[in-house]
């Protein structure tokens, strides 16, 4: 079976020395880069199942890697965790906002590292219970992991793929953020309810003209309808 490549940017080596053991350790193949033209050396040579970013490094920071990597087509569905110092709130939606699928503040336990990398993992593999999905004119198609909106398609990360999936599986219904959490992210034991919020804006973005059928109910939390787009 084939291990999953971790590319760890990150410049101080003694972090990324502790990192890659422990992720050699428990089943991973890890590649460090120091830096952001490091990285993209690496993600040229190899595409990684993950990539490990660093909020502060020399040159490029993590959040202008993680927004160009973000818009390239090869790597735009490739997971992002950033590993940041900084714990206040505008700077981890700063991050979530940038394109990373979820945020370590250090100093983290291996323990929560690994739960974190194989949540996001998860998240990223496509659901496999119902093929297609239709709900008015939104289609989504888990074997091709692809979404249409009146033909069209659609660009979606992979976190918001799952998220999407699920509130179509279940249209009309309203979720809470912790049920959402539990359904779509599994282990949630280290993710606040804010990252849901985050996802559910960048799902709308990507829908476009089908943003509203994603509906906030206040108090309540979100529910898919096709009623929106009569």
């Amino acid at each position: 079976m084939k291990k999953p490549r971790v590319l760890i940017v990150e410049d101080e080596s003694s972090i990324a020395e502790l990192i890659a053991v422990n992720l050699r350790h428990n089943g991973f193949e890890p590649i460090w880069s120091e830096d952001g033209a490091a990285a993209q050396r690496e993600i040229d040579a190899f595409l990684p199942d993950l990539i490990l970013l660093d909020w502060m490094l020399p040159g490029q920071s993590g959040l202008q890697l993680a927004r160009h990597w973000r818009k390239d087509p090869r790597t735009k569905v490739i997971p992002i965790l950033m590993l940041t110092a900084r714990g206040d709130e505008p700077d981890k939606v700063a991050g979530l906002d940038a394109g990373a699928d979820d945020y370590i503040t250090k100093p983290f336990s291996t323990q929560e590292m690994l739960a974190r990398i194989r949540a996001v993992l998860r998240r990223r593999a496509p659901e496999t219970a119902t093929e297609r999905i239709e709900i008015g004119e939104l289609v989504l198609d888990t074997a091709t992991h692809r979404v249409t909106w009146q033909g069209a398609p659609l660009k979606v990360g992979p976190t918001e793929f799952k998220l999407l999936g699920y509130l179509m599986q279940h249209a009309e219904r309203v979720h809470s953020r912790a049920q959402l959490l539990d359904k779509v992210w599994g282990d949630h034991v280290y993710i606040e309810e804010r990252t849901v919020d985050v996802h559910v804006k960048r799902l709308r973005e990507s829908l476009g003209a089908a943003a509203t059928m994603v509906e906030t109910v206040r108090g309540a939390g979100y529910r898919l309808t096709a009623q929106a787009t009569v």
